[in-house]
């Protein structure tokens, strides 16, 4: 079991457990049909949804992630600075998951990853001065949970191998990276923009469109890939997400693992500053039509009609 001087002198109030676990560390917990409380975790959710999550719910219920997001989930922020982070949406008027069925789970196989985990939670911890990212678990015990009380002992290692948790976390491990960067970094790495975080919500979620973005006409004119890759980006779904992971780290954080075309940066610049300098005319324009000071009536407006 893990050190008892892991724990914090002062445990803050909750379900969590403040113990600090590691992959072979033993836990007691067992959640299972038939169980007094099966189906409680679910009747009030919160849900946060990883980009692999999306993916895999998504195709279970066979509509495209826009469709999906829409319908089926929430956006809120993932920190001061408003990246977008997005959450399962209960049902109407409610709190339960809408997967909800008597039996339990209705796209159990496609679960999200924070239902595989529990009743563990899992973060990753990036350390000061360094770039590595550390692995950290610990337990979540909720009042009306009975597993913890089940006699079976199991590592946390067992435990995710068990429910499939770690096809979820290798998947998302890249995204769990960039955001854990950009949270730290603030500033360093350029102040957060709303085309940043439109191209962070598409690269991370929406990976339907993200698809459609890179087989438009400015992605193949500004990246240079075989097409054998841009095939491979077209049929496989895994692909594509870790291709979306390589894309936002080149714009966000300017790591150049994406070949550009030669000159397409300055010509994407020149494109750019020209469309601003159109939008500035226009609307230099706009103003001069719109002058308030000819808004003014004539003091001598229709004195010579009545003399």
């Amino acid at each position: 079991m893990s050190d008892p001087t892991k724990l914090v002198q002062n445990p803050p109030r909750g379900p969590i457990e403040p113990v600090r676990l590691g992959l072979d560390d033993v836990i007691q917990f067992h959640c299972r049909p038939g169980i007094a409380c099966w189906n409680e975790c679910c009747r009030s959710i919160d849900i946060q949804l990883t980009p692999y999550d999306v993916l895999r719910l998504s195709r279970r219920l066979g509509v495209p992630t826009w469709q999906f997001l829409a319908e089926y989930a929430v956006q809120f922020d993932l920190d001061p600075h408003g990246m977008p982070g997005i959450k399962l949406k209960p049902v109407e008027g409610g709190t339960a998951c809408r997967f909800l069925r008597e039996e339990g789970c209705g796209v159990y196989e496609d679960r999200p990853a924070a239902c595989r985990y529990y009743a563990l939670g899992a973060m990753g911890l990036r350390k000061m001065g360094t770039s590595e990212v550390e692995d950290i678990y610990f337990l979540v015990k909720e009042p009306h949970c009975l597993g913890h009380r089940e006699p079976r002992r199991i590592t946390i290692r067992e435990y995710r191998r068990e429910q499939g948790v770690e096809k979820y976390d290798e998947m998302n491990r890249e995204w769990r990276d960039i955001v854990l960067k950009k949270r730290s970094s603030g500033p360093t790495v350029g102040a957060p923009s709303e085309r940043s975080f439109d191209l962070f919500f598409m690269a991370s979620y929406d990976l339907d469109s993200f698809r459609l973005f890179t087989q438009s006409e400015g992605f193949r004119e500004m990246f240079d890939l075989p097409e054998a890759e841009l095939k491979r980006l077209e049929e496989d779904d895994e692909a594509l997400l870790a291709f979306a992971m390589r894309f936002l780290k080149q714009v966000l954080f300017g790591e150049r693992t994406i070949p550009l075309r030669p000159g397409a940066r300055e010509r994407r610049l020149a494109q750019r500053k020209a469309q601003i300098e159109a939008r500035l005319k226009a609307e230099a324009e706009r103003r001069q039509d719109h002058d308030p000071r000819y808004d003014e009536p004539d003091e001598d407006e229709g004195k010579g009609k009545s003399d």
